[in-house]
């Protein structure tokens, strides 16, 4: 049995490396949390761009960001391909500067690892490493990865997944399931102490059945729409029972007002809120878009849900989904499907428990044992970093994806 490596004297330095959206962001930032509760000296810089989500976000949670030029990759021939390569140039040789930066603030001459999630951001920290000869953790959060953490696997042996079954594997074979870091906020969460909390936070009726809305970081027109025009039918005071009531979270400078509501129906509209986690307590049922965080979070929680895959891009949110509603926890509806009517009918049945399929639901989501609602997804992942930068001895037979 080979030793556990040698503590090093001085304090872990780690760049890490995505941007742009919350799906990036936010693990990026468990991550740093639970690094930093491991070692409050752990040197933590953050690599991003100024246009990105984490030029607020990172330093709003107290962690140190270094910008790099924004460089979309082109997926076909354009002008912007022929530019290419020297602007590629310019941000790895600022990632380079960041991996220095990132030594620098603990007294080493580099960072000990890079950690890269995908997004405009890796592929410059993924390269500048390289040039630089510091070893390489790839995470990707989603079912099918990226280009740019498809680059990234290939120059490491150090890759994590979200879900099992992700085609990823690095250069020592397939990569570990770790889950996806969360914000203590979440991971912690117990919705049934918290829930009158959560009411009271959003101005809720303490007793209603409670619908969430959201749509990500960025907010989901579809929803948007489909749910302001049909509110007044949502929230029409049943035969017997429990009005209905929403949280409905619309993304920055989306806001909706929905018109014909009936007298006292509770219809709360906000365009942002930093607390999800008091969100998820409020809910009895969320309606969103199927992204990674948003699937592993409602997941966590054990938040029953009806998930809407975006329908542009690789088809990845409605993989990300999928675990989630073979369990039974969760639904799955096509973007075109949400509309008023469905809001008025289908959803609003759903919420109310009409024939028990929300409390079926929710049975489902609290005994779920899904990969993707893992709530120690930061210290797995914190692990595989430490075991890079040579700090800790790899785990015999780690779990494969």
């Amino acid at each position: 049995m080979s030793a556990a490596p040698q503590q090093p004297a001085r304090p872990l330095a780690v760049l890490l490396a995505g941007g742009g959206s919350a799906g990036h962001v936010s693990p990026l930032l468990a991550l740093a949390d639970c690094l930093r509760r491991r070692d409050p000296a752990t040197g933590v810089l953050v690599l991003g761009t100024a246009e990105g989500l984490e030029a607020r976000l990172v330093p709003e949670r107290g962690h140190r960001l270094a910008l790099v030029p924004r460089v979309p990759l082109p997926r076909k021939p354009s002008v912007a391909l022929l530019r290419l390569p020297g602007r590629l140039l310019a941000s790895v040789r600022a990632a380079e500067r960041a991996i220095r930066e990132a030594g620098a603030s603990v007294g080493a001459d580099r960072a000990d690892v890079v950690v890269g999630v995908g997004g405009y951001v890796a592929v410059p920290a993924y390269l500048a490493a390289r040039r630089l000869g510091v070893p390489v953790v790839v995470h990707e959060a989603n079912f099918r990865p990226g280009v740019a953490n498809r680059l990234g696997a290939r120059l490491t042996r150090y890759v994590a997944t979200t879900f099992p079954g992700t085609d990823l594997k690095g250069r020592g074979g397939p990569a570990e399931l770790t889950g996806l870091p969360m914000r203590t906020e979440v991971t912690r969460l117990q919705r049934s102490t918290q829930r009158a909390a959560g009411r009271a936070a959003f101005g809720l009726d303490p007793d209603a059945p409670t619908l969430l809305v959201f749509g990500g970081s960025l907010g989901a027109q579809r929803l948007n729409t489909a749910l302001a025009a049909g509110a007044a039918q949502l929230l029409a005071a049943p035969a017997a029972g429990r009005t209905p009531q929403v949280l409905h979270i619309t993304g920055a400078g989306k806001a909706v007002s929905p018109e014909g509501l009936p007298e006292g129906a509770v219809y709360r509209s906000v365009e942002f809120t930093d607390r999800m986690d008091l969100a998820y307590a409020a809910a009895d049922l969320a309606l969103c878009r199927a992204g990674a965080g948003t699937v592993c979070e409602t997941t966590a929680v054990g938040l029953p849900a009806v998930y809407v895959p975006l329908p542009v891009g690789n088809g990845e949110q409605r993989h990300n989904a999928a675990g989630a509603v073979a369990a039974g926890a969760a639904r799955l509806v096509d973007d075109a499907g949400v509309t008023p009517e469905w809001v008025a009918g289908p959803l609003r049945d759903l919420l109310l428990d009409t024939g028990g399929a929300l409390t079926a639901m929710s049975v489902a989501a609290s005994r779920s044992t899904l990969a993707a609602g893992a709530r120690d997804g930061d210290e797995r992942l914190a692990d595989l970093v430490e075991v890079a930068a040579g700090r800790r001895a790899p785990r015999a037979g780690g779990s494969a994806a």
